[in-house]
């Protein structure tokens, strides 16, 4: 399959697509904002839908999830990610971003400390503050620099009960390391810290860049880690809030189900979206590699129109399909970057602000590159003539 503007429908897109996207910008912007698909998702996850609505049979689901979702994760994990998990330590919950907050209501009592990158999606911080605890912010510094852990191990106090990892790292699409990650499961292990492990880009990894997951590095590290995972990014799922947290850690486990709210159906899944989620697993890994390869040429042609405007850096990010460039040569504060670009490019960004991603956002811009070459063209070309008029 060739993701090309054929495959984009621009008057559903107006319609279907919220969150700061098509649906909510007037006609003539183009919206590179919130991290979701312009294009149309597999045909085999829209055929798992139409087979099972066409059964009209919709009744409840198990509280602990389907089964055959929970068996193509642990499959999953096992093949892609040298994981081993049991089904039964896995839970399916109604988006990853309340897979975030549900591990942080678990483990974190007021008063607690998390350490969150900085920047970083702002869930993090809305997770952990959400539970009475305070956000600890640890820096990561762009592309590949040398990331300094003896700067977190300054940070940890007797308060601090969890690390929030996000790997591959919205927005600044680093990938972490094994010798990283290493260095960081020593720090848990020696300061007995649970890891929240965010994976949920972990598919969208550019070469030679490779995904290791935290929890394939011991057993030890694996029983305190808790992995977040889900379906928006890597399949375009985003309107079903499909996700799951998974954990070798029997007792944390069984303390995350019941205060999930499942077992009582105040909260739960619904059946469709995991029979969606069962399907883009089994079924979808040849339009995931396809995906994956238009991305790669949109990140590439991102980056390099990027470095061409007056007073803009971007460096190529490793994993993500966000670009986040350095703007700060322009003179100019991320908000005024991004009203500029929205009244006269007619291009919406995702300025860097604290409230999205941390304080050390400021002085960058997101740009979502899902889409269409021709889309990403005419939006890079509006942006480009746009600043250089500075």
């Amino acid at each position: 399959m060739v993701f090309n503007a054929h495959h984009l429908e621009p008057a559903l897109l107006r319609r279907q697509a919220f969150n700061l996207r098509w649906a909510e910008q007037p006609s003539d912007v183009i919206p590179l904002t919130a991290a979701d698909l312009d294009l149309p998702v597999a045909a085999p996850i829209v055929d798992a839908i139409k087979n099972a609505a066409d059964k009209h049979c919709l009744n409840y689901g198990p509280a602990t999830g389907l089964p055959a979702l929970k068996q193509a994760i642990s499959k999953y994990y096992l093949n892609k990610r040298n994981v081993i998990i049991s089904a039964d330590q896995i839970l399916p919950v109604n988006s990853a971003a309340y897979g975030i907050s549900l591990t942080c209501q678990t483990i974190l009592q007021p008063g607690d400390e998390a350490i969150v990158f900085d920047p970083v999606d702002f869930l993090f911080a809305h997770s952990v503050e959400a539970a009475g605890a305070r956000v600890v912010r640890f820096s990561i510094p762009p592309g590949n620099t040398h990331v300094d852990f003896s700067a977190m191990k300054s940070l940890i106090t007797s308060k601090t009960r969890m690390i929030c990892l996000c790997n591959p790292l919205n927005p600044t699409g680093k990938v972490f390391t094994r010798e990283e990650l290493q260095s960081m499961a020593s720090i848990a292990l020696e300061h007995q810290l649970y890891i929240l492990s965010d994976e949920i880009w972990s598919d969208i990894v550019y070469m030679p860049n490779v995904f290791t997951s935290i929890a394939s590095l011991g057993n030890d590290i694996a029983n305190q880690t808790i992995t977040i995972t889900g379906f928006s990014k890597s399949h375009g799922l985003a309107g079903l809030r499909i996700g799951s947290v998974m954990t070798n850690n029997t007792v944390l486990f069984q303390k995350i189900l019941h205060q999930s709210g499942h077992l009582s159906t105040v909260h739960g899944v619904s059946t469709i979206s995991q029979i969606a989620g069962t399907a883009a697993l089994n079924e979808c890994e040849q339009w995931l590699d396809h995906f994956l390869q238009h991305l790669h040429r949109m990140r590439d042609l991102v980056v390099q129109k990027l470095n061409l405007i007056p007073g803009v850096q971007c460096i190529a990010p490793e994993g993500c399909y966000v670009a986040f460039a350095d703007i700060r040569e322009t003179g100019m504060s991320s908000t005024q970057i991004h009203e500029l670009l929205l009244q006269r490019a007619r291009v919406a960004v995702v300025p860097g602000l604290p409230q999205w991603f941390g304080p050390g956002a400021e002085g960058y811009i997101r740009i979502s590159f899902a889409s269409s070459e021709q889309i990403l063209s005419e939006s890079l070309s509006r942006i480009h003539q746009t600043l250089s008029r500075l």
